[in-house]
């Protein structure tokens, strides 16, 4: 009994250096792609202005015609150039020592610079011969946050910065306007959620979404205010040089909703004069009723990230495929009903003007078909902040921005797990940076979400996590020896096979694989292109190769890999009706099918008994 027991503690504090070691390997294989930002040591910036520099940005006034986006030209001269020298472009233009927080220790001095900029160029990226002429031309696209902007030069590089000139302050027509707006499914499935941001609290204006069908009568629906503030960071650089104000971030439910149908809306906001600010008039299409047949096509995928259309930020190649998923997804967005972006959204990794970047990027899409996230590592995890993982790939957000600026039907934002329906799928969404294992809050709403549902009615049963809870052929995993994140299909296998998961979905890793349907590491099917009635098994797919600099595969491929791209992508599923399910592996460079394979199947192949998934029966009459 005693052996037993001191072996039982060996495992569990085995398993949890193993689970410590392992994040560690992949927090350091993340710095491949480090947070541009990150790079400048802006708190280290010394003075050294000259009568001879200077620098200059026009057009003064942005956004005259309502515009939430406009490129700026700016020109900079500097008498001694260097191959390193660089612009920054801050926001609010204030940004000298009077804006810094107190310091800990009186004896300490203050910086000049406390907060990073919005972005950067170095001044001879269009500019071949600026060391020797010591002038430059750059043009950087600016959107709409909520507060003025000036350009910096710097001599010195990104470690060692020295401030040589400033320019003129130049702002949007009305930097407070309501922008962004990001639809996402309500708790219900005839309810549509309507979130955005703006610099209005609500003692300047109340916010509202005015709404209706398409040609009909429309009616105001109020919103609800939310905002989040320094000191709720866990730590730096969110709660030092990456803090900005995110503003305030409204929420309005739009309810009973007639299914699959068209309708218009506006976000806008009635002034304490009476008067209304105004966003743009946008549309979208109710969700099908739960189990109605009809043409139904879902987009997933994680770890997109954001990228900068001027070429701004890049140097890293931080995410080089983001702006490639982005545009096909606004090529083909007449062809989706609904996105899944399953973690790692921004990788703003604490540099917070970072998420209106990104929410500006996607707002063509989230602002036409719901945008349903998961919660990623980049999102989460900070030590001591209750995250499974102790790492610090968040940058101290530890979730507040995520689940502050995205509505999930979660009964918990601060837990990232949830069910939605669209038509004839159901979806269980995991929060693999919190415990899924079995004993667990989260294991317990896994079981419950798969077995709420009724396949007749939903025959497509998907879940989906940010790590690889499952089966995956990434380098690190195999270095580990077990192709999974570790722990992590220990404990969910069992309910994937009893409860007939259909696919289970993962990012997390920077690639593309898919797997046999599988169970206990054996695959279970032999078919590879067309699945037709019992499949056995579940496959599992891993898409997160949608924009984050990619993940190399293991040289040994495992016999239930089927299919391997080191390549951006993303996949689409085309649900026909209750029998067919269309599933593609596309690229994002060219918007191509690379991978596909189908599903056809009745009602009784659901219920047909697999092993470890069949129902009790007794032989009583």
């Amino acid at each position: 009994m005693e052996a037993s027991f001191k072996m039982s503690v060996f495992l569990s504090v085995f398993l949890c250096f193993a689970a410590a070691t392992i994040s560690s390997t992949w927090a350091d294989f993340d710095v491949i792609g480090e947070q541009p930002l990150s790079k400048i040591a802006i708190h280290k910036t010394l003075l050294a202005f000259s009568d001879s520099a200077s620098i200059g940005a026009y057009p003064s006034i942005l956004g005259a015609k309502a515009e939430d986006t406009q490129w700026v030209t700016v020109n900079l001269v500097s008498p001694d150039p260097s191959v390193d020298d660089w612009v920054g472009v801050f926001s609010p233009a204030k940004f000298d020592s009077s804006t810094c927080p107190p310091v800990d220790d009186p004896k300490e001095q203050k910086p000049y610079i406390c907060s990073s900029p919005v972005k950067y160029k170095y001044a001879n990226y269009s500019n071949s011969n600026y060391s020797k002429t010591g002038k430059a031309t750059l043009k950087f696209q600016l959107i709409n946050q909520r507060g003025d902007f000036l350009f910096a030069l710097f001599s010195g590089g990104l470690s060692s910065p020295k401030l040589v000139a400033v320019s003129n302050s130049i702002s949007f027509a009305n930097p407070k306007a309501p922008l962004y707006p990001r639809l996402a499914q309500g708790k219900s499935w005839d309810e549509m959620t309507v979130t955005w941001t703006s610099g209005y609290d609500i003692s300047e204006a109340i916010p509202f979404v005015e709404w209706g069908l398409k040609g009909d009568h429309k009616m105001q629906s109020p919103a609800g205010t939310l905002t989040f503030y320094r000191n709720d960071m866990c730590g730096s650089p969110a709660r030092t040089v990456g803090w900005r104000d995110p503003g305030f971030i409204h929420t309005s439910f739009l309810k009973n909703l007639w299914p699959n149908f068209e309708y218009t809306y506006r976000i806008g906001h009635l002034l304490l004069n009476g008067s209304y600010i105004w966003g743009k008039p946008y549309s979208f299409k109710s969700s099908p009723y739960p189990g109605q047949d009809s043409l139904q096509r879902v987009i997933i995928f994680g770890d997109m990230g954001k990228a900068e259309r001027d070429g701004s930020n890049e140097y890293s190649d931080y995410q080089p495929g983001s702006l490639n998923t982005t545009d096909q997804l606004i090529r083909d967005l007449s062809n989706i009903d609904i996105v899944f972006h399953i973690g790692d959204l921004t990788y703003s990794n604490g540099y917070l003007s970072q998420w209106d970047q990104f929410t500006a990027q996607v707002e063509p899409i989230t602002s036409t078909v719901p945008y349903m996230i998961g919660s990623g590592n980049h999102e989460r995890d900070w030590p001591n902040s209750g995250s499974f993982y102790d790492t610090t790939d968040s940058g101290g957000e530890c979730g507040v921005p995520a689940e502050t600026m995205f509505y999930v039907p979660a009964e918990n934002r601060a837990k990232f797990w949830y069910s939605t329906d669209y038509g004839m799928f159901h979806f269980c969404i995991a929060d693999s940076e919190h415990d899924w294992r079995e004993g667990s809050e989260q294991y317990r709403f896994i079981e419950q979400c798969l077995a709420s549902v009724d396949r007749q009615k939903q025959p497509w049963l998907i879940f989906a996590a940010h790590r690889v809870l499952g089966y995956s052929s990434d380098y690190w995993y195999g270095q580990e020896g077990s192709f999974e994140e570790p722990m992590g299909r220990e404990s969910l296998q069992k309910l994937w096979q009893k409860y007939k998961v259909d696919i289970a979905f993962y990012g997390h890793v920077h690639n593309y694989e898919r797997t046999c349907p599988i169970y206990q590491n054996q695959c279970v099917n032999t078919e590879k292109l067309h699945y037709s009635g019992t499949v056995n098994g579940t496959i599992h797919v891993v898409v997160g190769g949608a924009g984050s600099h990619l993940s190399k595969f293991s040289e040994v491929i495992p016999n239930w890999s089927l299919y391997r791209d080191y390549d951006f992508g993303f996949v689409k599923m085309t649900a026909f009706n209750h029998s067919s399910l269309l599933f593609e592996y596309k690229k994002s460079r060219d918007g191509e099918v690379y991978d596909s394979f189908t599903i056809t199947r009745d009602y009784k192949d659901v219920l047909a008994c697999v092993h470890d998934g069949c129902e009790a029966t007794t032989l009583a009459s």
